[in-house]
């Protein structure tokens, strides 16, 4: 059977990093084996719906490049992928199980169902359960008569359907990443699948759509494991075949505590031992895409035993990627790990896409874009030190504008008391080279250095200084090469007038 997988999320907020590498793994593992990923919009609890959120969450999945072959924005045979346009669908099927006695209505007020809870809380504190112990104290169509229901029903008395889980089952699946898994019935409650809205919980729709929609593999976040033995029942009821599941491990944060949205307001003021679960939050921080996949892809799984690799781009990730290498035990965010990976990535990339995009960057920031090559020149040099490519400019600038300061810090530590002879002799020398480029620069401040028996950082951390106005950068031969003979001339001669006067 050809595999088909599916991210099916509900659209009540912020994409989760969680969310995003569920959607990854569905997309790699369906990619690897030649199959099908489709997007489907799980929107039927109408009581935590975000307006805009499902915009959000398809500018997400389409930004982070895992396109689905189905899906609200491509359509597909199996359409609508948007649950909320499928509730005669359930209702349908919600009706079968009826009829098969599998279900039954229940018409508990609200206030029934609070007095259920604090009955259990006076038998022990255990948390309330709807189920097969239970059921007949509560008023539903096991416990009233026929002629009570269709009244009921008639009146229009508010109501649910419920599943019936028999008692005394075990239900068993035999998970992709845990292994077989059992479940108690005792464990399990009669899980609501239709609302007194008319909408399904998650629990049928899921069930029904992965059925109609051929999925073979479930693969979801580990918080659904407790969801199984429902779901299991219900293929049981209907006769149909469950597709594999597998469960992936949570994510936390730094501190092991779970990852949270509230009280985080920036990824650059982060409570202690925290991180930000939203993925928004890194692609308008400047993320890599490449990045954020390749390390969302890390979060619990790895390449196999002895293999060091790291860096990989989405494509190798859809040739590498196994459900066997993906780990039990939760995954730990490293925001600094996700930063060298994103360095990482800018490294690797080829110097014309580069260059493209910090144009954009430029012109996003609204800064003047100079000729593209010389542009290509810096980007080339800048390239293994950009943390952020959105930082670009800000850490470059003084190629593009002569320094209006000079760092006090890298001043008190570099700029000594023959510091402006040997820049001027570096001038005199510069004047005379005809091509200026890295060797013949590299060899000028070599025969200085000699004359003047001194060494060469006597030289090289002053002129930095002054025609950067930092103590930091791309090699100072190959900075000085792009900047130019006439610049750097210029540069020199108007620090050896300022400098001075900030000691």
């Amino acid at each position: 059977m050809k595999v088909r997988t599916r991210f099916a999320p509900s659209p009540t907020g912020f994409v989760h990093i969680g969310g995003l590498r569920t959607a990854l793994y569905n997309y790699l593992f369906a990619k690897k084996h030649a199959g099908t990923f489709i997007l489907r919009i799980e929107d039927t609890d109408r009581t935590r719906f975000v307006e805009g959120a499902t915009e959000n969450l398809l500018s997400v999945i389409e930004w982070a490049g895992l396109t689905p072959d189905e899906g609200p924005a491509g359509g597909g045979r199996f359409a609508p992928y948007y649950q909320s346009q499928r509730t005669e669908i359930y209702v349908r099927f919600a009706q079968q199980l009826l009829d098969k006695g599998f279900a039954y209505y229940a018409f508990d007020t609200p206030e029934d169902i609070e007095a259920l809870r604090k009955k259990a809380q006076e038998n022990g504190g255990q948390p309330p359960k709807y189920d097969y112990q239970t059921r007949g104290q509560m008023r539903n169509s096991l416990t009233m008569s026929a002629a009570q229901v269709k009244d009921a029903l008639a009146a229009g008395v508010p109501h649910v359907i419920r599943l019936k889980i028999p008692s005394e089952r075990v239900f068993e699946v035999n998970d992709l990443i845990r292994g077989a898994v059992t479940f108690h019935s005792s464990q399990v409650d009669d899980q609501v699948l239709l609302k007194s809205d008319g909408y399904p919980t998650y629990h049928l729709a899921n069930v029904v759509d992965d059925h109609l929609m051929e999925i073979t593999h479930v693969i979801r976040g580990e918080e659904w494991l407790s969801s199984v033995p429902k779901h299991l029942y219900l293929y049981e009821c209907f006769g149909w075949q469950a597709p594999q599941m597998a469960h992936l491990p949570l994510i936390f944060n730094p501190d092991g505590s779970k990852m949270s949205k509230r009280d985080i307001t920036s990824l650059t003021a982060l409570p202690a031992g925290k991180v930000d679960p939203d993925v928004a939050s890194y692609i308008k921080k400047g993320y890599e895409k490449e990045a954020i996949i390749n390390y969302i892809a890390l979060l619990g799984w790895n390449p196999g035993e002895g293999d060091e690799r790291q860096v990989f781009t989405l494509a190798e990730l859809v040739n590498e990627f196994s459900l066997e290498r993906v780990n039990k035990s939760a995954a730990i965010f490293d925001l600094k790990k996700l930063d060298w990976l994103n360095a990482q990535h800018i490294m690797r990339r080829n110097i014309d896409e580069l260059t493209d995009q910090v144009i954009q960057d430029l012109q996003t920031q609204q800064h003047e874009i100079p000729a593209r090559k010389y542009l290509k020149q810096v980007v080339e040099l800048m390239q293994p030190r950009l943390p952020f490519r959105t930082q670009f400019y800000d850490l470059s600038v003084y190629f593009f504008k002569d320094p209006e300061q000079y760092d006090p810090e890298v001043v008190k530590k570099r700029w000594k008391e023959d510091s402006i002879k040997l820049i001027l002799e570096f001038v005199t020398e510069s004047a005379k080279l005809e091509v200026y480029e890295k060797t013949a620069i590299e060899h000028t401040l070599h025969t200085i250095a000699e004359r003047e028996q001194v060494g060469l950082g006597r030289i090289i951390h002053p002129i930095r200084l002054a025609v950067s106005g930092t103590g930091a950068g791309p090699g100072l031969y190959e900075m000085l090469e792009v900047l130019g003979k006439e610049t750097v001339i210029r540069r020199l001669q108007t620090a050896v007038k300022k400098i001075p006067a900030l000691i």
